[in-house]
């Protein structure tokens, strides 16, 4: 059973590639010969053409953060399998897989500007000043739950630390390969992609850990937040070929070897076992969670509209639109490659949900999932697939951490990137030397939040990505509904149908604006809350509204193309 639902869902992927991807290139009508801002506006350090494979690897791994893996094992663990099974299929080819390609096809039609700005072509400077405040805040989420999550599993291992300093080195050394020695990419790619595979058991063999007397306010865990802020700032300045790009690819491989490590697992361990004799047939992989468990469950919410915020990346999630034309549409080689970039990846996210979500359907409900860090079941359920295919299960579980921590990695240096980017363009920086004091600005909260201690309605302290992860989901997805509300604006001005964006939008935009009422009333109005998420959860409220004000606006005077626009 369990291997049927992955293969179901695969299977609806694939078909949603090829017939709905296909719509959506109709959609916006695709010109084989149009330059990309890659080639109209070259600068060798942001806008460079990328081999569309590189480029997915790149794209990919930036999306692909923790949030597919924590968001549907909290879900299913909450509400049962199902309901989190339905929405990652239906979100990721309805929802989230329009938003990362139009929110792509938007940006390069606009010279590879930001989803920001491409609402103050369309709509208004108000819209776009709005837009970015609440692009920063969200960033500004994004870093401080994979920071503490990268954080948290650096702490416990030594050998995945280990790994991940590694595997930047090979990173960088991939990067000068490809750009300065002009290796091609296939040669470098065997030489590079299995070093990434044997840094694994060389991190178990030296294992990375900071001496006692670099504890931050007595935690090595604060320490490890403050050396990945760090690194953040320094991954944010160099150019994308040094350290963004290898990086992305060589994760991309990591990321396709767990999708398919996983898929072989659970397809070995739940089917073969009852179709060979001698195999133990108590051993397989089995179905044991049950598919519904409560509508109103304390932790995280009731399944509406908490269901939509908690899965997040898993089905669809606003900081793709970001990644999309913050960093991939300054990348993309041709226009023929956004399907297969900006689709074509979220659906493999939706694969990688697919398999997160399966390490709790295949647990007992007396192993209670639900009070399990998500991060270390995931590990531990990669462990357990792994061990079908014959690895051992300290390597499988020490793999299973490196995934994650290359997620959080990439998530962590591309959310630093797209965060200087917004500042840049709220304040209309020119100078290059503006990339410096845009990075360190952004990285303040992280700082903040990764040195306080947050505490639960009970008082007793939680990490800051238990405490943040609600109001994160809320905020990530309403994004998500705040670009699809731009993406309709630009169809529209272009005399197209907004009938596979509108509904989605304004579905998301109800979901979420629910769940913040909820957070408010939860961290602001309630005697132990959180006053700080909630007054920033009140704040996201009112610029989301304001937003979505603009929206409708427009939309009821509908605008041609701004002038000298590629529209």
């Amino acid at each position: 059973m369990l291997a049927g639902l992955l293969l179901l869902g695969i299977s609806l992927f694939l078909l949603a590639y090829r017939y709905y991807g296909r719509l959506l290139e109709q959609l916006v009508e695709l010109h084989p010969e149009r330059p990309t801002p890659s080639h109209a506006d070259y600068d060798g350090q942001d806008r460079v053409p990328t081999n569309r494979w590189v480029l997915l690897g790149h794209h990919f791994s930036s999306i692909a953060g923790a949030g597919p893996i924590v968001g549907p094992i909290i879900a299913a663990a909450a509400y049962g399998w199902l309901p989190a099974f339905i929405w990652i299929i239906a979100g990721s080819i309805l929802v989230g897989g329009v938003h990362d390609f139009l929110s792509l096809m938007a940006s390069i039609r606009n010279r590879g500007r930001s989803i920001a700005e491409v609402a103050r072509l369309y709509m208004s400077p108000f819209a776009w000043k709005v837009f970015l405040i609440f692009i920063w805040f969200t960033l500004v989420y994004v870093l401080t739950v994979f920071v503490d999550m990268t954080a948290s599993t650096f702490a416990i291992s030594g050998a995945v630390a280990a790994s991940s300093a590694l595997y930047l080195l090979l990173a960088v050394a991939l990067g000068l390969a490809l750009y300065r020695l002009h290796i091609p990419v296939l040669y470098a790619s065997l030489v590079a992609v299995p070093f990434v595979f044997l840094i694994i058991p060389e991190g178990i063999a030296f294992p990375l850990r900071l001496p006692t007397s670099w504890a931050v306010l007595g935690q090595t865990q604060k320490t490890w937040s403050l050396l990945l802020l760090a690194y953040c700032f320094i991954a944010s300045v160099v150019p994308v070929w040094c350290l963004l790009q290898p990086r992305d690819y060589l994760s991309s491989f990591l990321l396709y070897a767990a999708i398919l490590g996983g898929f072989l697992g659970i397809l070995i361990g739940g089917v073969i076992p009852r179709m060979v004799k001698m195999a133990d047939p108590t051993s397989a992989l089995q179905l044991q969670y049950p598919a519904f468990l409560s509508w109103l469950p304390e932790n995280p919410g009731p399944l509406f509209p908490f269901l939509f915020i908690t899965v997040a990346c898993g089905a669809c999630s606003g900081f793709h639109s970001l990644v999309s034309s913050g960093t991939t549409a300054k990348q993309l080689d041709r226009e023929q490659d956004a399907r297969f970039v900006g689709y074509g990846a979220m659906l493999i996210e939706g694969t990688l949900a697919l398999i997160a979500l399966i390490t709790v359907a295949s647990l007992s409900l007396s192993d209670a999932p639900n009070k399990a860090i998500p991060t270390q079941l995931f590990a531990s359920g990669m462990s357990r697939f792994l061990q079908v295919l014959g690895l051992p299960a300290p390597l499988g579980l020490t793999f299973g951490l490196l995934v994650l921590s290359s997620f959080l990695l990439t998530t962590l240096d591309t959310a630093t990137r797209l965060s200087r980017y917004v500042f840049e363009e709220f304040f209309s920086f020119q100078k290059s030397g503006g990339r410096y004091l845009a990075t360190l600005a952004s990285l303040v909260l992280p700082v903040f939040f990764s040195l306080i201690t947050l505490k639960d309605k009970t008082g007793n302290p939680m990490p800051a990505w238990k405490a943040v992860w609600p109001v994160f989901g809320a905020t990530n997805q309403l994004l998500a509904a705040l670009a699809l509300a731009v993406a309709t604006v630009w169809l529209q001005s272009r005399k197209r149908p907004i009938g596979m964006t509108l509904p989605p939008a304004l579905f998301m935009a109800a979901m979420t604006l629910w769940s913040l009422l909820f957070i408010i009333r939860d961290h602001l109005l309630a005697p132990n809350g959180n006053r700080l998420i909630g007054a920033i959860a009140l704040l996201l409220l009112l610029l989301a509204l304001a937003v979505f004000a603009e929206t409708f606006r427009f939309l009821r005077r509908p605008q041609g193309p701004p002038t000298g626009m590629n529209s």
